[in-house]
C-alpha cells in the first residue's frame, strides 16, 4: 500500500481570524492536517499573560483562557462549531505519557485520561484536535503521509526520555501494523515540525543535566560546557528512526531571545503565559 507523499514540511507565518500562527498551508492542502504554533498575540488575557495565553494553570483568569482557546479553535477550524468535545488540552506532567485517540466517540475518555497527566497526543480521526502549552519547552508535531498526527511537549525531562521518538514509534507501529506500509519508506516521508523553544545559548543547565546529554546523545548537543542543545538532541532522536533531515522544520525561534513573540518562563521570571502548539485533521 503507497502512502500519500507529503510536501517538504514549511512554517510560514499567517493570520487566522486576527490570531497569528506559524503554520504549513501545503500541509493543509495535500492532507487536511491543520498545524500551527502560537504567539502572544491575538487574544484577551492581559498583563504577563498578554493575550492569547492558553494556559489554564498559570494565574491568568480561567473564563479569558477558554476565550482564548475558543478562539484559536474558530480560527483555525471555522468549519466545526468549537465544543468540548472537539479539543483535547492534557495536563502537562513533563512525563513521556503519550494518549492516543483513534475516532471521535473516544474522546472523552481519553479527556478524562489527559486530565491526570500527559505530555503527548496522537490523533488519527477527523475534526479532533490536540492543543498542547509552552513557554520554553520545546513544541513539537508530527505529521505521517497518512494524516495521523502527534501533538508532543517536550522539556529537557522529555527530550531526554526521547517523548517525541516514543509518539513517532508508536505512530509508524499502528500504520505498518494497520496497513502493511514499510516502516522505513514511511518514516523517510514523515514530516516533523519544531515550533518556538529555548535555544542553546540561553539553556544553562547544572553540571549533572549536562553531562547527561552529551553522554546519551553524544557531542552535538553540548553547546559549551554549560549549555546543551535540545534540538540537536532531537535530531539524534530522530535520524535513529530513519526520518529524513529535510523533513524536520525548525521555527528557528528562541523563546527567551524572543520574549516580545513568545512567552518564556524563564525571561518572565516565572510569571508567564503559554502559547500553543495546535493540529487538528479537518
Amino acid at each position: 500500500m503507497t502512502a500519500l507523499i507529503l510536501p517538504r514540511p514549511t512554517l510560514d507565518e499567517g493570520c487566522f481570524a486576527s490570531v497569528p500562527v506559524f503554520t504549513d498551508e501545503a500541509l493543509f492542502e495535500a492532507c487536511g492536517v491543520r498545524i500551527a504554533f502560537t504567539m502572544r498575540e491575538g487574544g484577551v488575557s492581559e498583563g504577563p499573560y498578554a493575550s492569547l495565553n492558553l494556559g489554564s494553570h498559570v494565574q491568568d483568569d480561567l473564563d479569558k483562557v477558554l476565550q482564548n482557546r475558543a478562539l484559536l479553535f474558530s480560527a483555525l477550524a471555522p468549519s466545526l462549531e468549537e465544543s468540548e468535545e472537539a479539543l483535547i488540552v492534557p495536563k502537562q506532567v513533563h512525563g513521556d505519557t503519550v494518549l492516543t485517540v483513534e475516532a471521535a466517540s473516544e474522546v472523552a475518555s481519553v479527556q478524562s485520561q489527559a486530565a491526570e497527566g500527559a505530555d503527548g497526543i496522537i490523533v488519527s480521526a477527523r475534526e479532533v484536535g490536540a492543543l498542547l502549552c509552552f513557554a520554553d519547552c520545546m513544541p513539537v508535531i508530527i505529521v505521517l503521509p497518512t494524516g495521523r498526527f502527534a501533538v508532543v511537549h517536550a522539556g529537557w525531562r522529555g527530550v531526554e526520555n526521547e517523548i517525541s521518538a516514543k509518539a513517532l514509534d508508536f505512530m509508524l507501529d499502528q500504520e505498518c501494523q494497520e496497513h502493511g506500509f514499510s516502516r522505513s519508506e514511511l518514516a523517510a516521508q514523515t514530516n516533523v515540525y519544531i515550533g518556538p523553544y529555548i535555544h542553546r545559548e540561553c539553556f544553562e543547565t547544572g553540571a549533572d543535566v549536562h553531562a547527561l546529554f552529551v553522554a546519551k546523545f553524544g557531542e552535538e548537543c553540548r553547546f559549551d560546557d554549560a549549555h546543551i542543545d535540545l534540538g540537536a538532541a532531537l535530531r539524534v532522536q530522530l535520524a535513529a528512526r530513519g526520518i529524513d533531515p529535510a523533513r524536520i522544520c525548525d521555527l528557528g525561534c528562541c523563546t527567551v531571545c524572543e520574549n516580545d513573540r513568545f512567552f518564556s518562563f524563564r525571561a518572565q521570571d516565572g510569571v508567564s503565559g503559554r502559547h500553543g502548539a495546535f493540529a487538528i485533521r479537518l
